[in-house]
């Protein structure tokens, strides 16, 4: 027969309590990192987007500045 003082008990007690606060602050975590996750693709996603509308802008500019005239060609047409 085992006797166990309260102290060790006690003990074991405050051990347990710290592996339940640690088995919930693991799964926050986790949780949270599974969000983050989701958030992180989603502005990835956002971002290309953005880069690919930017390039289609910087293309549209570039044909419009091709099609305005020089000076040079205003004087050559003069």
């Amino acid at each position: 027969m085992h006797h166990y003082s309260g102290g060790m008990i006690s003990d074991f007690h405050t051990l347990s309590e710290k592996i339940s606060l640690l088995a919930e602050l693991t799964h926050a975590l986790r949780s949270e990192n599974a969000d983050l996750r989701l958030k992180s693709a989603a502005l990835a996603a956002e971002n290309a987007e953005l880069e690919r509308r930017m390039q289609e802008a910087h293309e549209r500019v570039t044909a419009l500045l091709e099609k305005i005239p020089t000076p040079e060609q205003d004087e050559e047409a003069a």
